[in-house]
Protein backbone atom coordinates (compact mmCIF):
# COMPACT_ATOMS: atom_id res chain seq x y z
CA UNK A 1 0.00 0.00 0.00
CA UNK A 2 1.68 3.44 -0.94
CA UNK A 3 1.09 6.73 0.66
CA UNK A 4 -1.59 7.58 -1.46
CA UNK A 5 -3.71 4.41 -0.33
CA UNK A 6 -2.59 4.98 3.10
CA UNK A 7 -3.73 8.14 3.10
CA UNK A 8 -7.18 7.53 1.06
CA UNK A 9 -7.70 4.47 3.74
CA UNK A 10 -7.17 7.10 6.81
CA UNK A 11 -9.51 9.63 5.60
CA UNK A 12 -12.20 7.11 4.32
CA UNK A 13 -12.63 5.87 8.20
CA UNK A 14 -12.14 8.79 9.62
CA UNK A 15 -15.23 9.74 7.60
CA UNK A 16 -17.49 6.79 8.27
CA UNK A 17 -16.52 6.79 11.45
CA UNK A 18 -17.55 10.54 11.79
CA UNK A 19 -20.56 10.63 10.16
CA UNK A 20 -21.50 7.04 12.27
CA UNK A 21 -21.14 9.34 15.63
CA UNK A 22 -22.57 12.63 13.57
CA UNK A 23 -25.73 11.14 12.94
CA UNK A 24 -26.29 8.73 16.03
CA UNK A 25 -26.53 12.66 17.76
CA UNK A 26 -29.10 13.57 15.37
CA UNK A 27 -31.46 10.64 16.82
CA UNK A 28 -30.71 11.65 20.16
CA UNK A 29 -32.85 14.58 19.65
CA UNK A 30 -34.94 13.05 17.54
CA UNK A 31 -36.02 9.33 19.16
CA UNK A 32 -36.56 11.17 22.49
CA UNK A 33 -39.85 12.07 22.16
CA UNK A 34 -41.06 8.24 22.65
CA UNK A 35 -39.57 7.97 26.38
CA UNK A 36 -41.40 10.93 27.04
CA UNK A 37 -44.83 10.51 25.56
CA UNK A 38 -46.34 8.90 28.78
CA UNK A 39 -45.03 11.80 31.17
CA UNK A 40 -46.51 14.36 28.68
CA UNK A 41 -49.94 12.26 29.05
CA UNK A 42 -49.74 12.35 32.78
CA UNK A 43 -48.26 16.27 33.59
CA UNK A 44 -50.18 17.99 30.29
CA UNK A 45 -53.04 15.58 29.67
CA UNK A 46 -52.36 14.96 26.14
CA UNK A 47 -53.87 12.55 24.26
CA UNK A 48 -52.29 9.44 22.25
CA UNK A 49 -54.25 11.28 19.17
CA UNK A 50 -52.47 14.56 20.27
CA UNK A 51 -49.12 12.65 20.01
CA UNK A 52 -49.32 10.99 16.66
CA UNK A 53 -50.47 14.07 15.17
CA UNK A 54 -46.91 15.29 16.46
CA UNK A 55 -45.68 12.35 15.16
CA UNK A 56 -46.94 12.47 11.99
CA UNK A 57 -46.35 16.42 11.56
CA UNK A 58 -42.67 16.17 12.56
CA UNK A 59 -42.42 13.26 10.34
CA UNK A 60 -43.84 14.32 7.08
CA UNK A 61 -42.16 17.71 7.86
CA UNK A 62 -39.03 15.68 7.90
CA UNK A 63 -39.67 13.64 4.79
CA UNK A 64 -40.29 16.95 2.77
CA UNK A 65 -36.90 18.55 4.35
CA UNK A 66 -35.37 15.09 3.43
CA UNK A 67 -36.08 15.68 0.03
CA UNK A 68 -35.65 19.25 -0.70
CA UNK A 69 -32.22 19.09 1.40
CA UNK A 70 -31.03 17.18 -1.58
CA UNK A 71 -30.40 19.39 -4.12
CA UNK A 72 -28.19 21.97 -2.13
CA UNK A 73 -26.44 18.52 -0.65
CA UNK A 74 -25.22 17.90 -3.86
CA UNK A 75 -24.33 21.19 -4.46
CA UNK A 76 -23.14 23.03 -1.40
CA UNK A 77 -20.17 22.06 1.55
CA UNK A 78 -21.94 18.91 3.36
CA UNK A 79 -20.05 19.70 6.62
CA UNK A 80 -21.31 22.87 6.65
CA UNK A 81 -24.80 21.95 6.27
CA UNK A 82 -24.50 18.76 8.34
CA UNK A 83 -23.18 21.12 11.87
CA UNK A 84 -25.44 23.91 11.28
CA UNK A 85 -28.75 21.61 11.27
CA UNK A 86 -27.51 19.54 14.25
CA UNK A 87 -27.17 23.01 15.94
CA UNK A 88 -30.55 23.85 15.34
CA UNK A 89 -31.81 20.47 16.17
CA UNK A 90 -30.08 21.06 19.72
CA UNK A 91 -32.22 24.66 19.80
CA UNK A 92 -35.32 22.78 19.13
CA UNK A 93 -34.96 20.51 22.24
CA UNK A 94 -33.88 23.23 24.68
CA UNK A 95 -37.16 25.18 23.81
CA UNK A 96 -39.55 22.08 23.84
CA UNK A 97 -38.17 20.98 27.04
CA UNK A 98 -38.94 24.21 28.48
CA UNK A 99 -42.00 24.24 26.93
CA UNK A 100 -45.88 23.06 28.55
CA UNK A 101 -47.98 25.17 25.66
CA UNK A 102 -49.11 21.87 23.30
CA UNK A 103 -48.69 24.76 20.32
CA UNK A 104 -45.22 25.55 21.05
CA UNK A 105 -44.62 21.80 21.58
CA UNK A 106 -45.92 21.19 18.52
CA UNK A 107 -44.23 24.09 16.81
CA UNK A 108 -40.62 23.28 17.50
CA UNK A 109 -41.12 19.50 17.20
CA UNK A 110 -42.40 20.34 13.65
CA UNK A 111 -39.31 22.75 13.11
CA UNK A 112 -36.63 20.05 14.80
CA UNK A 113 -38.41 17.86 12.01
CA UNK A 114 -37.40 20.66 9.12
CA UNK A 115 -33.68 20.84 9.93
CA UNK A 116 -33.24 17.26 10.76
CA UNK A 117 -33.93 16.66 7.25
CA UNK A 118 -30.52 18.06 6.74
CA UNK A 119 -29.24 15.62 8.20
CA UNK A 120 -28.90 12.14 5.75
CA UNK A 121 -28.56 13.94 2.12
CA UNK A 122 -25.43 15.40 2.66
CA UNK A 123 -23.81 12.16 4.33
CA UNK A 124 -25.08 10.55 1.24
CA UNK A 125 -23.14 12.48 -1.05
CA UNK A 126 -20.17 12.16 1.42
CA UNK A 127 -20.05 8.73 1.10
CA UNK A 128 -20.88 8.37 -2.34
CA UNK A 129 -17.69 10.83 -3.03
CA UNK A 130 -15.27 8.78 -0.44
CA UNK A 131 -16.23 4.97 -0.50
CA UNK A 132 -16.02 2.94 -4.15
CA UNK A 133 -19.46 1.87 -5.13
CA UNK A 134 -17.90 -2.20 -5.49
CA UNK A 135 -17.64 -1.39 -1.73
CA UNK A 136 -20.89 0.81 -1.28
CA UNK A 137 -23.30 -1.83 -0.09
CA UNK A 138 -20.69 -2.96 2.87
CA UNK A 139 -19.19 0.61 4.08
CA UNK A 140 -22.51 1.76 4.09
CA UNK A 141 -24.01 -0.73 6.05
CA UNK A 142 -21.41 -0.30 8.59
CA UNK A 143 -22.68 3.74 8.47
CA UNK A 144 -26.03 2.51 8.93
CA UNK A 145 -25.14 1.55 12.03
CA UNK A 146 -25.39 5.19 13.43
CA UNK A 147 -29.64 5.14 13.24
CA UNK A 148 -29.62 2.02 15.81
CA UNK A 149 -26.83 3.19 18.02
CA UNK A 150 -28.64 6.83 18.30
CA UNK A 151 -32.14 5.23 18.64
CA UNK A 152 -30.79 2.50 21.11
CA UNK A 153 -28.97 5.39 22.91
CA UNK A 154 -31.85 7.63 23.03
CA UNK A 155 -34.25 4.89 24.60
CA UNK A 156 -31.83 3.71 27.56
CA UNK A 157 -30.68 7.73 28.28
CA UNK A 158 -34.15 9.13 28.50
CA UNK A 159 -35.33 5.64 30.34
CA UNK A 160 -33.26 6.83 32.73
CA UNK A 161 -33.90 10.31 32.67
CA UNK A 162 -37.59 10.12 32.58
CA UNK A 163 -37.76 9.28 36.19
CA UNK A 164 -36.39 13.07 36.94
CA UNK A 165 -39.17 14.38 34.71
CA UNK A 166 -39.53 14.11 30.96
CA UNK A 167 -38.15 17.48 30.43
CA UNK A 168 -34.54 16.53 31.03
CA UNK A 169 -35.47 13.86 27.99
CA UNK A 170 -34.70 16.78 25.82
CA UNK A 171 -32.10 18.91 27.75
CA UNK A 172 -29.27 16.09 28.30
CA UNK A 173 -29.83 15.40 24.30
CA UNK A 174 -29.76 18.69 23.03
CA UNK A 175 -26.15 18.84 25.50
CA UNK A 176 -25.09 16.02 24.14
CA UNK A 177 -25.73 17.49 20.14
CA UNK A 178 -24.18 20.61 20.70
CA UNK A 179 -20.92 18.35 21.27
CA UNK A 180 -21.84 16.51 17.91
CA UNK A 181 -21.61 19.60 16.61
CA UNK A 182 -18.16 20.46 17.19
CA UNK A 183 -16.89 16.34 16.37
CA UNK A 184 -18.60 16.88 12.68
CA UNK A 185 -17.08 20.14 12.07
CA UNK A 186 -13.57 18.26 13.15
CA UNK A 187 -13.92 14.73 11.47
CA UNK A 188 -15.64 15.99 7.97
CA UNK A 189 -14.37 16.90 4.59
CA UNK A 190 -16.35 17.47 1.52
CA UNK A 191 -14.18 15.18 -1.03
CA UNK A 192 -11.03 13.67 -1.62
CA UNK A 193 -10.10 16.72 -3.14
CA UNK A 194 -10.21 19.05 0.11
CA UNK A 195 -7.33 17.24 1.59
CA UNK A 196 -5.62 16.15 -1.43
CA UNK A 197 -6.06 13.28 -2.70
CA UNK A 198 -7.58 12.32 -5.70
CA UNK A 199 -11.08 11.11 -6.55
CA UNK A 200 -12.05 7.68 -6.32
CA UNK A 201 -12.26 6.79 -10.77
CA UNK A 202 -8.79 8.29 -10.67
CA UNK A 203 -7.31 6.58 -8.52
CA UNK A 204 -8.64 3.17 -9.69
CA UNK A 205 -7.38 4.11 -12.91
CA UNK A 206 -10.87 4.11 -14.40
CA UNK A 207 -11.57 6.09 -17.44
CA UNK A 208 -15.32 5.80 -18.27
CA UNK A 209 -16.66 7.60 -15.48
CA UNK A 210 -15.55 11.47 -15.51
CA UNK A 211 -15.79 13.09 -11.92
CA UNK A 212 -16.35 16.33 -13.17
CA UNK A 213 -19.48 18.72 -11.35
CA UNK A 214 -22.12 18.55 -13.85
CA UNK A 215 -23.68 21.96 -14.91
CA UNK A 216 -27.61 23.06 -14.53
CA UNK A 217 -28.48 21.84 -17.83
CA UNK A 218 -26.26 18.30 -17.22
CA UNK A 219 -27.80 18.09 -13.61
CA UNK A 220 -31.30 18.75 -14.47
CA UNK A 221 -30.86 15.50 -17.47
CA UNK A 222 -29.28 13.57 -15.03
CA UNK A 223 -31.68 13.98 -12.53
CA UNK A 224 -34.72 12.99 -15.08
CA UNK A 225 -33.05 9.94 -16.21
CA UNK A 226 -31.51 8.67 -12.65
CA UNK A 227 -34.09 9.98 -9.89
CA UNK A 228 -37.46 10.56 -11.95
CA UNK A 229 -38.27 8.77 -15.28
CA UNK A 230 -36.50 5.90 -13.35
CA UNK A 231 -38.52 2.76 -12.50
CA UNK A 232 -36.69 0.78 -9.63
CA UNK A 233 -35.68 4.23 -8.25
CA UNK A 234 -39.72 5.00 -7.59
CA UNK A 235 -39.97 1.44 -6.86
CA UNK A 236 -37.36 1.13 -4.01
CA UNK A 237 -38.81 4.67 -2.54
CA UNK A 238 -42.57 3.76 -2.65
CA UNK A 239 -41.65 -0.10 -1.12
CA UNK A 240 -39.61 2.27 1.86
CA UNK A 241 -42.92 2.84 2.94
CA UNK A 242 -43.97 -0.15 4.80
CA UNK A 243 -40.61 -0.56 5.76
CA UNK A 244 -40.32 2.83 7.91
CA UNK A 245 -43.37 2.02 9.45
CA UNK A 246 -42.79 -0.76 10.78
CA UNK A 247 -39.37 0.80 12.34
CA UNK A 248 -41.23 3.92 13.44
CA UNK A 249 -44.34 1.85 15.21
CA UNK A 250 -41.49 0.03 17.35
CA UNK A 251 -39.50 3.26 17.97
CA UNK A 252 -42.14 5.73 18.19
CA UNK A 253 -44.66 3.65 20.12
CA UNK A 254 -42.91 0.56 21.43
CA UNK A 255 -41.79 1.86 24.92
CA UNK A 256 -45.71 3.06 25.01
CA UNK A 257 -47.08 -0.11 23.71
CA UNK A 258 -44.53 -2.27 26.43
CA UNK A 259 -45.83 -0.44 29.19
CA UNK A 260 -49.48 -0.50 28.41
CA UNK A 261 -49.76 -3.82 26.64
CA UNK A 262 -47.11 -5.63 28.06
CA UNK A 263 -47.29 -4.36 31.44
CA UNK A 264 -43.76 -3.97 31.56
CA UNK A 265 -42.17 -0.49 33.24
CA UNK A 266 -40.53 2.32 30.99
CA UNK A 267 -36.93 1.09 32.04
CA UNK A 268 -37.40 -2.04 30.41
CA UNK A 269 -39.33 -1.11 28.08
CA UNK A 270 -36.54 0.99 27.03
CA UNK A 271 -34.22 -1.97 26.97
CA UNK A 272 -35.88 -4.21 24.94
CA UNK A 273 -36.39 -1.36 22.24
CA UNK A 274 -32.61 -0.69 22.37
CA UNK A 275 -32.25 -4.96 22.07
CA UNK A 276 -34.24 -4.01 18.84
CA UNK A 277 -31.97 -1.48 17.84
CA UNK A 278 -29.03 -3.07 18.43
CA UNK A 279 -30.29 -6.15 16.37
CA UNK A 280 -30.57 -3.75 13.70
CA UNK A 281 -27.32 -3.06 13.36
CA UNK A 282 -26.14 -6.69 13.05
CA UNK A 283 -28.56 -7.15 10.82
CA UNK A 284 -27.17 -4.58 8.55
CA UNK A 285 -23.81 -5.23 8.89
CA UNK A 286 -25.10 -8.87 7.99
CA UNK A 287 -27.20 -7.26 5.02
CA UNK A 288 -24.38 -5.67 3.55
CA UNK A 289 -21.68 -7.93 3.86
CA UNK A 290 -24.03 -10.67 2.04
CA UNK A 291 -24.89 -8.00 -0.63
CA UNK A 292 -21.16 -7.78 -1.55
CA UNK A 293 -20.32 -11.19 -1.13
CA UNK A 294 -23.26 -13.22 -2.58
CA UNK A 295 -25.66 -11.20 -4.59
CA UNK A 296 -23.17 -9.06 -6.51
CA UNK A 297 -23.52 -6.04 -5.14
CA UNK A 298 -27.34 -6.50 -5.81
CA UNK A 299 -28.70 -4.78 -2.73
CA UNK A 300 -32.50 -5.24 -3.68
CA UNK A 301 -32.53 -8.23 -3.50
CA UNK A 302 -31.83 -8.89 -0.11
CA UNK A 303 -34.06 -6.45 0.46
CA UNK A 304 -36.53 -8.61 -0.32
CA UNK A 305 -35.38 -11.48 1.85
CA UNK A 306 -35.38 -9.30 4.69
CA UNK A 307 -38.63 -8.05 4.31
CA UNK A 308 -40.59 -11.14 4.31
CA UNK A 309 -38.56 -12.38 7.65
CA UNK A 310 -39.30 -9.01 9.01
CA UNK A 311 -42.88 -8.79 8.57
CA UNK A 312 -43.12 -12.84 9.57
CA UNK A 313 -41.16 -12.29 12.65
CA UNK A 314 -43.03 -8.95 13.80
CA UNK A 315 -46.63 -11.23 12.96
CA UNK A 316 -45.47 -13.99 15.17
CA UNK A 317 -44.89 -11.09 18.05
CA UNK A 318 -48.47 -10.16 17.28
CA UNK A 319 -50.11 -13.05 17.59
CA UNK A 320 -48.57 -15.30 19.66
CA UNK A 321 -50.56 -14.96 22.59
CA UNK A 322 -50.28 -16.42 26.46
CA UNK A 323 -46.15 -17.26 26.08
CA UNK A 324 -43.52 -15.70 28.62
CA UNK A 325 -42.38 -12.58 27.92
CA UNK A 326 -38.84 -13.58 26.72
CA UNK A 327 -40.32 -15.16 23.63
CA UNK A 328 -41.85 -12.07 22.16
CA UNK A 329 -39.02 -10.02 22.89
CA UNK A 330 -37.34 -12.54 20.75
CA UNK A 331 -39.75 -12.08 17.68
CA UNK A 332 -39.48 -8.50 18.24
CA UNK A 333 -35.37 -8.01 18.31
CA UNK A 334 -35.50 -11.02 15.32
CA UNK A 335 -37.97 -8.36 13.58
CA UNK A 336 -35.56 -5.44 13.83
CA UNK A 337 -33.08 -7.42 12.43
CA UNK A 338 -34.21 -8.02 9.14
CA UNK A 339 -36.46 -5.06 9.17
CA UNK A 340 -32.87 -2.78 9.70
CA UNK A 341 -31.56 -4.93 6.72
CA UNK A 342 -34.04 -3.69 4.34
CA UNK A 343 -33.89 -0.12 5.38
CA UNK A 344 -30.05 -0.02 4.52
CA UNK A 345 -29.83 -1.73 1.52
CA UNK A 346 -33.18 0.63 -0.03
CA UNK A 347 -31.05 3.54 0.25
CA UNK A 348 -27.51 1.48 -1.02
CA UNK A 349 -29.81 0.98 -3.73
CA UNK A 350 -30.82 3.91 -4.12
CA UNK A 351 -27.58 5.53 -4.00
CA UNK A 352 -26.16 3.21 -6.64
CA UNK A 353 -28.98 3.25 -9.18
CA UNK A 354 -28.51 6.91 -9.13
CA UNK A 355 -24.56 6.92 -8.76
CA UNK A 356 -23.02 9.74 -6.94
CA UNK A 357 -23.41 12.71 -9.00
CA UNK A 358 -27.48 12.39 -7.71
CA UNK A 359 -26.99 10.46 -4.90
CA UNK A 360 -28.44 12.84 -2.55
CA UNK A 361 -31.29 14.09 -4.71
CA UNK A 362 -32.36 10.50 -4.96
CA UNK A 363 -31.87 9.68 -1.51
CA UNK A 364 -33.61 12.38 -0.43
CA UNK A 365 -36.66 11.73 -2.66
CA UNK A 366 -36.13 7.86 -1.31
CA UNK A 367 -36.48 9.02 2.15
CA UNK A 368 -39.77 11.08 1.40
CA UNK A 369 -41.98 7.99 1.04
CA UNK A 370 -40.45 6.51 4.12
CA UNK A 371 -41.66 9.27 6.29
CA UNK A 372 -44.71 9.15 4.51
CA UNK A 373 -45.45 5.89 6.69
CA UNK A 374 -45.68 9.02 9.56
CA UNK A 375 -49.50 9.30 7.92
CA UNK A 376 -49.99 5.71 9.44
CA UNK A 377 -47.27 5.51 12.56
CA UNK A 378 -48.14 8.81 14.12
CA UNK A 379 -51.70 9.94 13.71
CA UNK A 380 -52.89 6.67 12.48
CA UNK A 381 -51.82 4.33 15.32
CA UNK A 382 -51.79 6.96 18.03
CA UNK A 383 -56.37 7.51 16.71
CA UNK A 384 -56.55 3.24 16.16
CA UNK A 385 -55.11 2.69 19.63
CA UNK A 386 -57.53 5.05 21.52
CA UNK A 387 -60.38 3.46 19.79
CA UNK A 388 -60.02 0.09 19.19
CA UNK A 389 -56.64 -0.87 21.31
CA UNK A 390 -53.38 -1.82 20.07
CA UNK A 391 -53.84 -5.46 18.49
CA UNK A 392 -55.67 -3.49 15.67
CA UNK A 393 -53.14 -1.40 15.18
CA UNK A 394 -50.59 -3.60 14.92
CA UNK A 395 -52.59 -5.79 12.20
CA UNK A 396 -52.06 -2.63 10.23
CA UNK A 397 -48.99 -2.43 10.39
CA UNK A 398 -48.04 -6.24 9.42
CA UNK A 399 -50.29 -5.96 6.51
CA UNK A 400 -48.41 -3.19 5.59
CA UNK A 401 -45.18 -4.97 6.31
CA UNK A 402 -46.18 -7.68 3.31
CA UNK A 403 -46.87 -4.91 0.69
CA UNK A 404 -43.43 -4.36 0.66
CA UNK A 405 -42.54 -7.64 0.55
CA UNK A 406 -44.41 -7.26 -3.07
CA UNK A 407 -42.74 -3.98 -4.12
CA UNK A 408 -39.32 -5.38 -3.41
CA UNK A 409 -40.46 -8.93 -5.93
CA UNK A 410 -41.09 -6.05 -8.45
CA UNK A 411 -37.45 -5.02 -8.77
CA UNK A 412 -35.69 -8.84 -8.53
CA UNK A 413 -33.70 -8.70 -11.82
CA UNK A 414 -32.74 -4.78 -11.74
CA UNK A 415 -29.10 -3.77 -12.42
CA UNK A 416 -26.62 -3.57 -9.34
CA UNK A 417 -25.63 0.08 -10.18
CA UNK A 418 -26.49 2.63 -12.84
CA UNK A 419 -22.90 3.77 -13.59
CA UNK A 420 -22.81 1.83 -16.91
CA UNK A 421 -25.34 3.86 -18.56
CA UNK A 422 -24.55 7.64 -17.47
Amino acid sequence: MNDVEKKYNYWQNRILLGTIVGYAVFYLVRKNLSMAMPGLQADLGITKTQLGIFLTLHGIIYGVSKFLSGFPADKLSSRHLLVSALLLCSVCNFIFGFSSSLIILGAFWVLNGFFQGFGFPPIARLLAYWIPPKQLATKMSIWQTSHSIGGALAVIICGYLVSFGWRWCFYVPAVLALLGVVWMWITVRNSPKDVGLPEIDELEHKNNYKETQPNNDEYKQLLMKKVFKNKVIWILAIANLPVYALRFAVLDWGPTLLKEWKGLSLAHAGWIVAAFEVAGILGMLTAGRATDKFFDGKAHRVCLICMVLASTFMLLFWKLANVPVFVYIIFLVLSGFFLYGAQALGTIATSKTATRKVAATACGFHGIWGYLSVLITGWGVGFLTDTHGWSYSLGALIFLGFSGVILFALIWNAKADGYDDI
